[in-house]
């Protein structure tokens, strides 16, 4: 039975509404022209849909069995036509982003702030994984683009852009004894806290480690960056974080090193080939104006 989309979707408003009147108001129609559709309509199934009252129309039986199936089909059309609308709308659209804690902190949340006071109707949508899983999950286009710290060992599906450094000390409460100057090795000696296993910040510290014919085993692995701070400041050991964190921060002390820590670096990984629909441009765009405000 070929019937034509535009009377299934009269027969659904006017269903939905219950009134030939409504229903030309929301689909800015003429109503004799939706009473000849409905009446087309019934010609072609065989049977009555609407039966009028003294405040519209009442569905019949064989009406109601066919809204059933029709509102199904049209309501998951505007689930989609609203799906696309979102990704090329910067009035209410949205746009996920991948990203380590220590990049949000030490990059990010700037950002953001001023894409949020740019376009409040868009969603932001923050997805707090450690670096393996952000690539992954780009590679996969299950987010719009992610924001890591390195090493981040991308494959030739992605693109990796440096957006800054990354620089870390090495920390210790007030009370710990822990001299300056001394050497990573002789540092290894104390209980050493630190990310865990699968993190960048636990491969970067393994790879520095072994330059030096260390074993990298901390005695206490943190879910999160957040969580080595208080740990560090309650006496457990000694902690690597990023010199942002210590901002503002007096119960712990920097120790100096024989030898500084290499600098890591905050990357912007994206899919390769992947047109970015228009929030998640925008997003990028900044990004790359606080990168290289030239």
């Amino acid at each position: 039975m070929n019937i034509s989309y535009d009377h299934y979707r009269i027969f659904y408003n006017v269903a939905k509404y219950k009134s030939f009147t409504r229903a030309a108001e929301v689909m800015y129609a003429n109503q004799p022209n939706l009473t000849r559709a409905i009446k087309s309509l019934e010609a072609q199934l065989g049977c009555t849909l609407f039966e009028r009252t003294g405040k519209g129309v009442r569905l019949t039986d064989d009406a109601r069995e066919l809204y059933e199936h029709v509102s199904v089909a049209f309501e998951h059309i505007q689930a989609g036509e609203e799906s696309l609308s979102a990704k090329h709308s910067m009035e209410n659209g949205i746009v996920s982003v991948g990203v380590t804690e220590i990049a949000l902190r030490c990059y990010l949340l700037p950002i953001l702030k001023r894409y949020h006071e740019l376009y409040p109707g868009v969603r932001i949508k923050i997805v707090n994984v450690s670096t393996p899983q952000a690539l992954k999950m780009t590679d996969n286009r299950l987010i719009d683009m992610a924001v890591v710290t390195t090493p981040a060992e991308s494959n030739s599906k992605l693109l990796s852009t440096k957006l800054c450094e990354l620089r870390e000390v090495a920390v210790c409460s007030m009370e710990f004894d822990v001299p300056d100057g001394i050497t990573l090795s002789e540092l290894a000696d104390n209980p050493i806290i630190s990310l865990g296993a699968g993190s960048a910040t636990y491969d970067f510290y393994i790879e520095e480690f072994l330059k030096y014919g260390i074993n990298f085993s901390p005695d206490i692995e943190a879910a999160t960056a957040d969580q080595i701070l208080p740990l560090v400041k309650h006496g457990l050991g000694v902690g690597f974080v990023p010199e942002k964190f210590l901002e503002n921060e007096r119960d712990v002390r920097i120790i100096e090193l024989s030898e500084p820590i290499p600098p890591r670096e905050i990357v912007l990984i994206r899919k390769k080939g992947h047109s970015l629909h228009l929030p998640a441009s925008e997003l990028l765009n900044l990004i790359k104006a606080a990168t290289d405000p030239q």
